[in-house]
Parts: C-alpha cells; structure tokens; sequence
C-alpha cells in the first residue's frame, strides 16, 4: 500500500524535510522522507478527495480497541493536542498521511503496533 500524495504536499513535506536542521531530525522524519518517495504523486486536482493531506480533518479508529480519534494533520508550527490538530511530523501524522477512507494501516506508535481504520478524511477545500 502506497500512500498517495498531492504534488503540493509532496513539496511541502520534501522541504519540510530539507529545512530541518540534523541536530532536530527524528525518527518520524526519516520514516517520513521514505513515505513520500516512495508515494504515487498527482496533481492537486487529480487527487481522491478523501485522502489524508495536510490540513485534512479526519477520524481513525484503533481496530483493537474501538477507540475513535478526530484530529486534523497540520504543518508543526500548527499542531496544538489541545485543538486536536496533531503535527505531520509525529508518528501518527506520519503514518496517516497519503492514504484514504477505509484503509486500514498498521503503524508503530507510542502505544506500540497499533491498527487503525480511516473511517473519514475531509480537507477543507481553501487549502493547499
């Protein structure tokens, strides 16, 4: 399963990549360069519209235990838990990113191995 990414993401994200200083380079960051290579790239417009991309809202459930999470995937400078806007950079922010409603995934994450369902993304249509 290949993660699917806009072109505008794509570039977003690979100079994200480039403009973090070694020193700030985390595991999620190298995990994340990796996705996005090896990403089918398309025109903004070509894009399903119900993939995860940056700025998208959407709701995952932990296959294993039921529980439900609604966040949106933002830049770093954007995330905020407390808004439930989770960064791109973090583990679940790269685990999502690129893949559609009704996916399943299975992604190490703090918890440990966990399987999650895409039950909805939804990206605001101003975005990107």
């Amino acid at each position: 399963m290949k993660p699917i990414l806009t072109k505008t993401d794509y570039n977003t994200i690979k100079d994200l990549i480039i403009d973090t200083p070694n020193h700030l380079r985390t595991k999620e960051i190298s995990l994340l360069a990796r996705e996005i290579e090896s990403a089918t790239k398309l025109p903004d417009e070509e894009a399903p519209a119900d993939i995860i991309r940056i700025n998208s809202f959407f709701e995952v459930q932990d296959v294993e235990s039921g529980q439900i999470l609604n966040y949106q995937l933002t830049l770093p400078k954007f995330s905020n838990v407390a808004e439930k806007k989770v960064s791109l950079l973090s583990p679940l922010g790269v685990a999502l990113i690129g893949f559609k409603t009704g996916m399943e995934i299975e992604w190490l994450l703090p918890g440990g191995l966990k399987k999650l369902k895409i039950l909805s993304a939804n990206t605001p249509a101003a975005v990107n």
